[in-house]
């Protein structure tokens, strides 16, 4: 059964949500503070976190900070502003998607599925992928350049198995947010591709303004050049 911890403090939504999510076959923990999910997340594993922005002891973006430090698990924001700078803000440090209140049950019900489906594909893919001294252990979200860990966020982590998976062919911008979105690209903003393409560049290039690499084609999209699996 799948387990999700949802981090919310609206006592009304949380009552509909964990009816909805139970309905559904989801097995739910419930916090309404950083701290008490921090403590549920300690003693327990789940298949994906649901967390509201604003909480009375913090906000969903530390919460999210603290779990991408060790762990790679999936999770959903759920956000009273559809400003971009909430948005990207909450891609960059680690977050997978984004729902904006008021909301309908069956689209959220609809993107936790396909991230659901999207990290269990991950998963299935393989065990290991290598390229360029880049070392990715899939089952256990691992990634290794040269011998040393590399700290990736999560959208960091998917974008760079995606180009690793497809080296040496061309893949667009706009395939490439389909692909890590499952379809819902287009809340992206283009430029947050742009963001993550610059971040990931600067911890796994050696010179990044002279990528070797993860190569840009100009007006069309990004490539990955196979090297040696050393």
């Amino acid at each position: 059964m799948i387990t999700i911890l949802l981090v919310e403090d609206d006592l009304s939504l949380i009552d509909g949500l964990e009816y909805a999510m139970k309905k559904n076959g989801y097995a739910v923990d419930t916090a309404r503070t950083v701290a008490d999910a921090m403590t549920l997340y300690s003693q327990h594993t789940y298949d994906l976190l649901v967390l509201d922005l604003v909480l009375p002891d913090g906000t969903g973006f530390e919460l999210c900070r603290k779990v991408r430090s060790n762990s790679a698990v999936p999770i959903i924001f759920l956000t009273a502003s559809d400003e971009e700078v909430n948005i990207v803000m909450g891609l960059d440090i680690g977050g997978d998607d984004y729902i904006t209140k008021p909301f309908k049950l069956n689209e959220l019900f609809s993107r936790m599925k396909a991230l659901l489906r999207r990290t269990l594909a991950y998963q299935e893919a393989g065990t290991v992928l290598s390229s360029n001294g880049i070392l990715i252990e899939l089952l256990t979200h691992r990634v290794i350049q040269d011998g040393q860990p590399l700290e990736l966020t999560a959208a960091e982590y998917k974008l760079l198995c995606y180009l690793m998976k497809h080296p040496d062919i061309i893949l667009e911008r706009a395939a490439i947010l389909q692909k890590l979105w499952d379809g819902h690209g287009e809340f992206v903003d283009d430029n947050t591709l742009s963001v993550y393409i610059r971040r990931l560049r600067t911890k796994i290039e050696r010179t990044p303004n002279e990528p070797q690499f993860l190569l840009t084609v100009r007006g069309v999209g990004y490539k990955w050049k196979q090297g040696s699996s050393r």
